[in-house]
């Protein structure tokens, strides 16, 4: 298990854009970024493989969220483009100990989780 922590939540109109950023601690393999919105069950966003190869998103953000990692930081990034009210959420990024490099599934659930920062999307 490593310690994830995320920054770069804020407040943003609709349409507009943000980065999310999450520092870890150590080595990782396959990390993901979730999101939980006022009074829902948290969910999966996207998720990404230990080289950046294999990349994964919802539905919903597809086209517009990108997933990716800078190994040498250990750093994971979520840019988010045309923001929408309904992607407001506090997003978590999680860490598993294994790759995902031939697929993905959110289960079973990461090891490793950050606190999560706040996304707020205004219309």
């Amino acid at each position: 298990a490593v310690n994830l922590q995320e920054s770069g939540g804020g407040s943003v109109l609709a349409g507009g854009s943000l980065t999310l950023s999450c520092r870890a601690s150590g080595y990782t393999y396959c990390m993901a970024w979730f999101r939980q919105g006022p009074g829902q069950v948290r969910e999966w966003v996207s998720a990404i493989s230990r080289l950046g190869k294999e990349t994964h998103y919802t539905d919903s953000v597809k086209g517009r969220f990108t997933i990716s990692r800078d190994n040498d930081k250990n750093t994971l990034y979520l840019q988010m483009n045309s923001l929408k009210p309904e992607d407001t959420a506090v997003y978590y990024c999680a860490a598993r100990d294994w790759d995902c490099a031939t697929g993905y599934s959110p289960n079973p659930p990461h090891t490793s989780w950050g606190q999560g920062t706040q996304v707020t999307v205004s219309s």
